[in-house]
């Protein structure tokens, strides 16, 4: 916990050639209270939306034998597969991919699924592209109200949807209660928003928050998204918190963080998570 929150742990802040057993075991000592699941631009976690009954219902098993829960999900493969794409195979390819992610959603009782705030990625972003990805949103966040799955949109590391200004833009068109906001501190920070003010008009919409660190964007810096030690970039975490607090802020926070080779993981790990904990306990004795 982190305060009253549950503190959740991105699962590539682990070694991906971790069992499940390990990684379970390993974020329960470490104090978090649930994992977020990733299903990112690779055929291997893809493949996890096509498993059948028995290989999910052994990963629940798991997660009921470590007590270590799997509340959301990372859903970053639509930059492989956008909704906006000039080619019609990789909008079908998209449209199948959200659909089986919130059956899987639903069958491993997964309550949130973050989607990734891309109309494309790896193209040129057309007129054409931003309609396709709007009525791609109305068509996934009816499929989500059938099964009962909230979607909630990540601000992002691209000026497509970069401000929880932008999303909400969409979101009052789309107007379904299943289509919210997952907004990553970080990427909010990094684009130079006013980050309080964007927490307040967005606060009705926001059902979990990313704790990320980030370098700025400027004039001659395309900023940075990943991999940035907590406590070095650019993102204030105790006046986040502070505001958070004053909102009335009740939901999770989730840890992005990644694996390296290079370094200790668990240790880098409590490190990350003695910082997140002192902001936290600064903003709260301060407020």
């Amino acid at each position: 916990m982190l305060g009253e929150h549950f503190l959740g742990l991105y699962e590539k802040a682990l070694p991906s050639d971790w069992t499940w057993e390990r990684r379970f075991s390993n974020v329960k000592k470490l104090g978090f209270d649930y994992m977020e699941l990733s299903i990112d631009e690779t055929d291997d976690r893809i493949s996890r939306l096509y498993w059948d009954k028995n290989q999910k219902m052994k990963l629940l098993n798991i997660c009921q034998k470590e007590e270590m829960p799997i509340r959301s999900i990372c859903l970053s493969m639509h930059r492989r597969f956008p909704f906006g794409s000039a080619d019609k195979y990789v909008r079908e390819k998209a449209h199948e991919l959200m659909e089986k992610s919130i059956v899987f959603a639903e069958f491993m009782g997964i309550s949130v699924i973050q989607l990734a705030g891309y109309d494309v990625y790896y193209e040129p972003s057309t007129e054409a592209s931003k309609s396709a990805f709007m009525e791609s949103m109305h068509w996934a966040a009816e499929k989500a109200e059938q099964h009962q799955v909230m979607l909630a949109m990540e601000i992002m590391d691209t000026p497509f949807l970069n401000s929880i200004s932008k999303h909400l833009s969409y979101e009052k068109k789309i107007n379904s209660p299943w289509y919210k906001l997952y907004p990553d501190l970080g990427n909010l920070s990094a684009w130079g928003n006013d980050v309080e003010k964007e927490l307040e008009i967005g606060s009705s919409s926001i059902v979990a928050v990313h704790l990320k660190d980030t370098l700025a964007v400027t004039e001659t810096f395309p900023g940075k998204f990943k991999n940035v030690p907590f406590g070095t970039g650019c993102v204030d975490f105790a006046k986040c918190f502070r505001k958070l607090k004053q909102l009335g802020y009740k939901g999770p926070f989730l840890m992005e963080m990644w694996s390296n080779p290079k370094q200790n993981d668990i240790q880098t790990i409590k490190s990350a998570l003695n910082f997140i904990q002192a902001q936290y306990d600064s903003a709260i004795h301060n407020s």
